[in-house]
């Protein structure tokens, strides 16, 4: 159940990271942190997940990786459901959190979608 709970929240940490800078801080076409601060949000989350995570679950973070590990053998197909669970719950939950903070920013827009 911990490793669940570890990818539960590298997900969520990796969501809330990568694409709140998205969201929130990017700026373009305007000046923000723009295209290169979006890529080191996104690999810095990453990063700290591995640290923080890795030797408890493996820090997959994201359904492709652990179905990849699993086609490849590397990974017991019984642990494949719960992961992605985990993962698509911690995903969900940072969205929920990141839509909070995005309205009540001036000129966000949900109709407009997330990335805009």
């Amino acid at each position: 159940m911990k490793q669940y709970g570890a990818e539960f929240f590298g997900t969520f940490w990796l969501v809330l990271g990568g694409c709140g800078s998205a969201v929130l801080a990017a700026g373009v076409p305007e000046l923000g942190i723009g295209y290169l601060g979006v890529a080191l949000a996104f690999g810095l989350s990453v990063l700290t997940m591995a640290y923080a995570i890795g030797p408890i679950s493996g820090a997959h973070l994201n359904p492709a990786v652990s179905v990849g590990l699993w086609v490849g053998g590397r990974f017991p197909a019984s642990q494949l459901l719960p992961y992605v669970v985990a993962q698509v719950l911690g995903g969900l939950a940072a969205g929920g959190v990141l839509y909070l903070i995005a309205s009540g920013k001036a000129g966000f827009d949900l109709a407009a979608g997330f990335a805009s």
